[in-house]
C-alpha cells in the first residue's frame, strides 16, 4: 500500500511538472504597476528569453511556469524600467574625465576646484562643465582675469551648467584665433570695456577647438556613463546628439555585450550625419535605435541665449539668438519631413517655440504619425499652447525647480505663466516624454519624478511648491517615464510597461513612488534594475 502510495504521488507529480511551461525567470510577491492600458497592478510575472510571457497574480504564475530562478520582491515596488527621453549619455561618460564645476557656489570656487583637478590630472587641454553664475551671489558672469593669472599657458575651456556658454582663458582664445574683430552668427563673444571677457555664448563655443577624446577613453566614458543609469533604474536612454562615429561604437560595444544599456540615439545636426543616415533610413536592433535628428533653434534661458519674443525683463534691448537661421531650420525640416526620420527640437523661448510649432505645422501637412518633438519647450506663449496638439512636448521637470529662482527675472511675471508649464502642455497633446538633461541636471529620475509631481528643489523649497498648477499627477508622470517615453520614441510595442510579449526590463524600488510622502520621493533607492530579465546593478 505503501509503495502503491509512493508511485501514485510520482505520477502525480510528473504529471504536473509536465503540465507547467517553463519560464527562465518568475517574479513574485511584487506590487507591480504594469503601466497597461488599464493600469493594472501585478504580483507576479514570468520571462523567458528576455521578454514578459504571463503577468498575474502569484498563484497563477506559479501554477502555470516552472524555473529554476525565482525573484522574490518583497513586496516591494515594481515598474516599467525608467526612460529618459533627453539625455547626454555619452557626455555624462565623458564628464567623469573632466573637471566637474556642478554645484559651485563662486567663482573662486571653480578656480579652486580648477586647480585642484590639474595638480592631480596634468592634462595639457583643461576642459570640465557645470559652473552656474546664477547659483553664486555675484550672479554675473565670470571674466577671464583670474583664470590668465592661474594657467597662464595651459588652454582652459569649462562650459556651463547647460552647454551653452563656455568660459576660456587667453590660452584657448590665442589657440583658438579669437580677435576683437570676430564675429558670429547665432552666438556671442561677451566683451567689457572693449576686451573679450573669455565667456563665449552658443555658436562661438565653436571656435574653441577641444582635443576629441581616444577611442579607449570613449569606451570608457560609455561604460562609466552605463553603470551610473543602471545604478539609477534607467533601461533606456534618448542620447540627444551623437555623431556616426560614436553611434557606431554604441552599436559595437552592444553587440559584444559590454554596453547592455538600450538606446535612443539622435543624430547631431551636421551634413555628414544627415547625409548618411537620412538615405540609410532608420537603424533599429534590440537595444539600438536611430531615427530621430537632434536640432537646435535657441540657446538657453540662464545665459541669455534663449529667443524671446519681447525683450529679456533684465536685460533691455536683448532677445537672444536663433542658434540656426530661420531659412536653414525651414529647409532642415523639409529635409527632414522627407525621410524617415523624427525631428527632435532644442526651443527654450517663447519665439524659439512659435518658430519651430509653425515650421512643423507647415512640413507636416499630410504626413501621418510622426511624432516630431519639441524638445525643453520652457517658455511658451500662452496664445501658442494649441499648436502643441499634434507636436510631442519633450520636457525635463528639473529644469524648473533649478531654474525657478531666477527665471521669473530673466522674462516678467507675465511671461513666467507659461514657462514650466507641464500640465498645459500634457492637455495639449494628451502624452508628455520626461527627462532630465543630464548631466546639465542630475541623472536620478526620481529627482525627475518628484520635481514634475512635487515641484519643489531637494530642499523643500518653496513649502507650496512651484507653480503647482502645472504639477502632474504621479499616474502621468509614470506614464511620462515609461510608456509614454517608449511612444516618443516609436517602441511603445516592445517596451514601457509590464505587458507579455514586451521587452522583460523592469526595476524595483526602496519605496511606492505613487503612495508614499513627497519629500521621500527624492532618496528612495533602486533596490535592482533588470534588463531582459537580466540584473545589470
Amino acid at each position: 500500500m505503501k509503495k502503491t502510495f509512493i508511485t501514485l504521488l510520482s505520477i502525480g507529480i510528473l504529471f504536473s511538472c509536465k503540465k507547467q511551461e517553463k519560464a527562465d525567470v518568475i517574479v513574485i510577491n511584487a506590487n507591480a504597476y504594469t503601466v497597461n492600458s488599464n493600469f493594472d497592478k501585478a504580483e507576479s510575472f514570468a520571462i523567458k528569453d528576455g521578454k514578459f510571457i504571463a503577468v498575474g497574480s502569484n498563484k497563477e504564475i506559479q501554477n502555470k511556469y516552472a524555473t529554476l530562478k525565482t525573484i522574490d520582491a518583497k513586496n516591494k515596488a515594481v515598474y516599467p524600467g525608467f526612460i529618459d527621453a533627453h539625455c547626454h549619455f555619452y557626455g555624462l561618460g565623458l564628464q567623469q574625465q573632466k573637471v566637474d564645476l556642478t554645484g559651485t557656489k563662486s567663482y573662486d570656487e571653480v578656480l579652486n576646484k580648477l586647480v585642484a583637478f590639474q595638480k592631480e590630472k596634468n592634462t595639457s587641454f583643461i576642459t570640465g562643465r557645470g559652473w552656474d553664475q546664477n547659483d553664486w551671489e555675484v550672479k554675473e558672469f565670470p571674466t577671464k582675469e583670474k583664470l590668465d593669472k592661474l594657467f597662464p599657458k595651459i588652454p582652459v575651456a569649462v562650459r556651463r551648467i547647460d552647454g551653452h556658454a563656455m568660459l576660456v582663458n587667453q590660452a584657448a582664445i590665442d589657440l583658438a584665433g579669437i580677435t576683437l574683430e570676430s564675429k558670429v552668427d547665432g552666438g556671442e563673444f561677451i566683451k567689457k570695456d572693449e576686451k573679450l571677457t573669455g565667456v563665449l555664448i552658443d555658436n562661438a563655443m565653436n571656435f574653441i577647438k577641444v582635443p576629441k577624446p581616444s577611442k579607449r577613453e570613449q569606451i570608457q566614458a560609455l561604460k562609466d556613463a552605463q553603470k551610473i543609469c543602471f545604478d539609477l533604474g534607467l533601461t533606456t536612454v534618448d542620447d540627444a546628439g551623437l555623431d556616426k562615429q560614436v553611434i557606431e561604437l554604441v552599436d559595437s560595444l552592444q553587440q559584444t555585450g559590454d554596453l547592455k544599456m538600450r538606446m535612443y540615439a539622435m543624430i547631431s545636426n551636421n551634413k555628414e550625419n544627415l547625409d548618411y543616415y537620412l538615405n540609410k533610413g532608420v537603424i533599429k536592433t534590440d537595444r539600438l535605435n536611430v531615427r530621430s535628428v537632434k536640432v537646435y533653434s535657441d540657446g538657453a534661458l540662464g545665459s541669455r541665449g534663449a529667443t524671446l519674443k519681447d525683450e529679456y525683463s533684465d536685460k533691455k534691448g536683448h532677445f537672444g539668438a536663433l542658434v540656426n537661421s530661420y531659412d536653414d531650420l525651414q529647409s532642415l525640416a523639409k529635409r527632414i519631413a522627407d525621410s524617415e526620420y523624427q525631428m527632435n527640437t532644442h526651443a527654450i523661448g517663447d519665439s524659439a517655440n512659435y518658430v519651430m510649432l509653425k515650421t512643423y505645422d507647415e512640413v507636416l501637412k499630410n504626413k501621418k504619425d510622426r511624432r516630431w518633438r519639441i524638445e525643453h519647450a520652457q517658455i511658451v506663449d500662452l496664445n501658442d499652447f494649441h499648436h502643441f496638439k499634434n507636436v510631442l512636448p519633450s520636457i525635463q521637470p528639473t529644469h524648473a525647480t533649478s531654474d525657478m529662482y531666477w527665471a521669473e527675472d530673466r522674462v516678467g511675471h507675465e511671461r513666467i505663466k507659461g514657462a514650466y508649464a507641464y500640465n498645459n502642455l500634457l492637455k495639449q497633446y494628451g502624452k508628455v516624454a520626461l527627462g532630465t538633461d543630464f548631466p546639465i541636471e542630475n541623472v536620478s529620475p526620481l529627482y525627475t519624478y518628484y520635481a514634475a509631481t512635487i515641484r519643489k528643489d531637494l530642499k523643500g523649497y518653496p513649502e507650496k511648491g512651484f507653480q503647482m498648477q502645472n504639477a502632474l499627477s504621479r499616474k502621468d508622470a509614470l506614464k511620462g517615464m515609461t510608456i509614454w517615453n517608449a511612444y516618443a520614441n516609436f517602441e511603445e510595442d516592445e517596451k514601457g510597461s509590464i505587458e507579455v510579449g514586451k521587452l522583460a526590463d523592469f526595476i524595483i524600488l526602496e519605496n511606492d513612488i505613487m503612495t508614499v510622502e513627497g519629500s521621500k520621493i527624492p532618496n528612495t533607492k533602486v533596490v535592482a534594475t533588470y534588463v531582459n530579465g537580466e540584473k545589470v546593478n
